[in-house]
């Protein structure tokens, strides 16, 4: 890993040139306040420069932070720290002692003395403030590790979330069609077993034509509700070589609204219901209505069969996939940003309502 990743160098140092332009500033202002004569260029450039030791070693101790944090408080832990704390405690103070013996900002008469007497003055006095800085540059340093381990962990969940929820839809959508194909198949064997073999075999082709479309569609959530509404087409074909006029449809949907997003194949289980329940257990037959309208930023979709009412506790009663199946896809693609409803209709029929976000994209 890099000792400091290349876009945290423009905050390294903006941070240390920040605190030694503070400090320098300060200085000097002070020390003219209070009236006192020194070199106020060498001052200023003295104390600007001192920060520099520390600067340049803040790289350094990010790295040694991540192998020894505080975590695991060993005997490596404390021998790398008290070095690297010691380190760069003697090079400031020789840093310092050198930028003093050169610039002599504060105009001694005679110079400064020895250069280790002064060095080693400066590394015992500085060792409490060493201490301070080496602390304070780790544990910021631990708390910006964690933020970006902890939004990593939440990236990865997130991603792991979507590809969880994808893998539930495509669970989902593998339900919802080996149920119509299982129920086709059943049909066509019915249709076989009355001796009509030309419906049967317009039925077959049917099929066919609409698995087909529906395997070059697979690995879509979503589609147009214009394809939706081919899909269905296919479907109904298929139910009326079955019913023949027993079966009637009736659609309103605006064409600007052939662009809408809609689940792959929500529409097609829904009148499957209405045929099922509905117009296959009335001699006459009967009629489901479509329609789609677009209010508020939502899409709402209406399926509607004038078959018998629902009985009470009909969710209770009532087996297969069919809303519950339905209600959990959509709740995995939108969320709670839908709304889905099965109720009577008077004087009689049912209607399904569903409303969802509208998207064109």
């Amino acid at each position: 890993m890099d000792v400091v990743r290349p876009f945290k160098w423009f905050w390294v140092a903006s941070i240390w040139t920040g605190i030694a332009m503070f400090d320098a500033t300060q200085t000097v202002v002070s020390m003219r306040a209070e009236g006192m004569h020194h070199a106020w260029v060498e001052l200023f450039a003295t104390t600007l420069l001192a920060w520099l030791p520390w600067a340049l070693a803040t790289p350094l101790l990010v790295r040694l932070g991540r192998p020894y944090p505080p975590a695991y408080l060993c005997l490596s832990f404390w021998l790398t720290h008290l070095g690297a704390l010691l380190g760069i405690n003697l090079i400031s103070a020789a840093w310092n002692t050198w930028l003093e013996k050169w610039l002599n900002p504060y105009q001694l008469h005679p110079p400064p003395g020895p250069f280790m007497s002064i060095l080693f003055a400066r590394f015992y006095n500085g060792i409490l403030s060493a201490l301070i800085l080496y602390a304070s540059i780790l544990a910021i340093s631990y708390v910006l590790d964690s933020r970006e381990r902890l939004a990593l962990q939440q990236t990865e969940a997130a991603g792991l979330n979507e590809q969880l929820s994808k893998a539930q839809l495509d669970a989902l959508r593998r339900q919802i069609e080996p149920h119509f194909l299982f129920n086709t198949l059943n049909a066509i064997a019915g249709l076989v077993r009355e001796n009509k073999n030309k419906e049967a075999v317009t039925m077959i082709a049917a099929l066919s034509d609409f698995l087909r479309r529906t395997l070059e569609e697979s690995g879509r959530q979503q589609v147009p509700l214009g394809e939706e509404l081919e899909f269905l087409q296919k479907y109904l074909n298929i139910q009326r070589v079955r019913f023949a006029d027993r079966l009637q449809l009736s659609m309103n949907v605006p064409a600007d609204l052939a662009v809408a997003q809609v689940p792959f194949l929500i529409l097609q289980p829904v009148v499957e219901n209405a045929i099922k329940h509905g117009i296959a257990k009335r001699v006459q037959g009967g009629t489901i209505r479509i329609a789609a309208f677009h209010s508020n930023g939502m899409l709402k979709l209406n399926v509607y069969n004038d078959g018998p009412s629902l009985p009470e506790n009909w969710e209770k009663t009532r087996s297969g996939i069919g809303i519950t199946n339905m209600r959990t896809r959509l709740q995995g693609l939108y969320g709670d940003s839908f709304e889905l409803s099965l109720r009577n209709q008077a004087p009689g029929g049912v209607e399904l309502s569903l409303s969802l976000p509208f998207r064109e994209k």
